[in-house]
């Protein structure tokens, strides 16, 4: 075997004495960490003082009751003051709506959890303030949660459904405490007058200490899920990671599709282990080049998501239905992250897989939703949540494994900016590279040290 070109030759010890080593990866790393900490950090940081608008139902059922011939109707008044509530003013979005429509809007995940006053909640509640009961049916609000939407959220929805009711539960305390006391006062003047038997005084006395202890917290919590979820779907986690396969999937395949047609055309070698394996250099142009790399993404997509299924629901054995729409959606939105990919590789070059990884991950993670609901991030995570596409294929996703693929789940939305996604993606990717052949910017064109040692000349192009 003949021995390298001894001009060509370089020691390690000068290669690391080169500032055109280290300069360029300490900048880049460098900054790589400090965005991507700055980005992932700062999504998370301050969920509960960053949320805004966050959408809960309140359903008000309560029928209401008369006592002493007087009207009482708590649910209203109730509902009254929690969408009134300085503390939640800005942080929820109430919908006021009935059953029915709350949980259509559960089941579309619209919103992340309900509120329901129930029918007899007045009547509960007067119930308290009159005769003693053997068995007493205390009031009680039911608070619905939501993982289907994100289980971050639904616990957040939950938190505030269930102060909502504490408070609520303490209001109603005092008022019926300031009722029985003064009933309490007017056994007790007809009692002295009466000269009542001491059993029955002492009878009486216990009694209202009993009563006394049920109505300082009165209102009891029933906690239901509004929209169930198998046991198999991660508490509503499982879309999230299943769009990170997809995302990932066409990431990941774009590098290596544009490396195997590189090394197919000689542009790099091929090194496999100790062994390296270097072809002939093949002429392409640039854009017969992306358009190559796009047509083995687009076809492809659907092996690997066929083999996404089968890993997650085959072997894993989480939740799923629609089985042949699930695999479309993945396959198309594979091809879409893919082809985005390989038009940053085309057009940026060498930059292209940091870019990519910054634009399909970096950025997209932490608008997607998926972990932190959209209502409690700052304002630029939900500026970039309008069309970063990791957020579009968790709406997909989560819209077919949990909410029955409706389209007005999130699965319209998705199939939509996952479209235009596709289209903005390859046009742009075939107009500069067509743009780059025709100023000869060419992928084959030698390369010169210096004139001292060039390279050798480029080999002939066929015609």
């Amino acid at each position: 075997m003949s021995e390298p070109n001894p001009l060509l030759r370089v020691s390690a010890r000068g290669l690391l004495r080169r500032r055109g080593i280290w300069l360029p990866s300490a900048v880049i790393l460098g900054l790589l960490s400090l965005v991507l900490s700055m980005l992932y950090l700062g999504a998370n940081n301050d969920p509960v003082g960053s949320t805004k608008d966050l959408p809960i139902a309140l359903v008000t059922s309560d029928r209401g009751t008369e006592v002493a011939g007087q009207r009482i109707d708590l649910g209203a008044r109730i509902a009254t003051q929690i969408t009134g509530s300085a503390e939640l003013r800005d942080k929820v979005s109430w919908k006021k709506v009935d059953r029915r429509t709350a949980d259509d809007l559960l089941a579309r995940g619209k919103v992340f959890g309900a509120l329901v006053i129930p029918e007899d909640f007045s009547a509960s509640v007067a119930a308290l303030a009159g005769p003693p009961q053997h068995e007493p049916h205390p009031p009680t609000m039911t608070v619905l949660t939501n993982p289907a939407a994100g289980s971050f959220g639904s616990g957040m929805a939950s938190e505030i459904n269930r102060k909502v009711v504490s408070q609520a539960s303490a209001q109603v305390g005092r008022e019926l405490s300031r009722q029985l006391g003064q009933q309490a006062a007017q056994r007790s003047e007809s009692a002295h007058a009466g000269r009542p038997a001491a059993p029955a005084a002492a009878a009486a006395a216990a009694a209202a200490a009993a009563a006394q202890m049920m109505i300082a917290d009165p209102v009891k919590v029933n906690v239901e899920e509004g929209h169930p979820l198998g046991a198999h779907s991660g508490l509503g986690l499982s879309a999230f990671f299943y769009a990170l396969v997809l995302v990932l999937g066409g990431m990941l395949g774009a590098n290596v599709i544009h490396a195997q047609v590189d090394t197919a055309l000689g542009y790099m070698a091929n090194d496999k282990g100790p062994f390296r394996l270097l072809k002939p250099t093949q002429h392409m142009t640039r854009m017969h080049h992306f358009v190559v790399c796009s047509v083995l993404m687009v076809v492809l997509s659907m092996l690997t998501s066929a083999l996404a299924m089968a890993g997650a629901i085959g072997v894993v054995g989480i939740d799923a239905s629609h089985l042949g729409l699930l695999w479309i959606f993945g396959t198309c939105a594979t091809a879409a992250m893919g082809i985005t990919a390989l038009a940053l590789l085309a057009v940026l070059g060498t930059p292209g897989p940091i870019v990519s990884m910054l634009v399909l991950i970096g950025l997209a993670i932490p608008s997607a939703g998926a972990t932190i609901p959209l209502q409690a991030l700052p304002d630029f995570y939900r500026f970039l949540a309008e069309f970063e596409p990791f957020r579009q294929v968790v709406d997909g996703v989560r819209s077919i494994l949990y909410f029955d693929a409706r389209t007005d789940a999130g699965l319209g939305r998705a199939w939509t900016m996952t479209a235009i996604g596709f289209a903005v993606s390859l046009l742009l990717g075939l107009a500069l590279t067509r743009l780059y052949d025709r100023k000869g910017l060419h992928r084959s064109a030698p390369l010169r040290l210096s004139a001292a040692h060039p390279q050798p000349g480029p080999q002939p192009v066929p015609a």
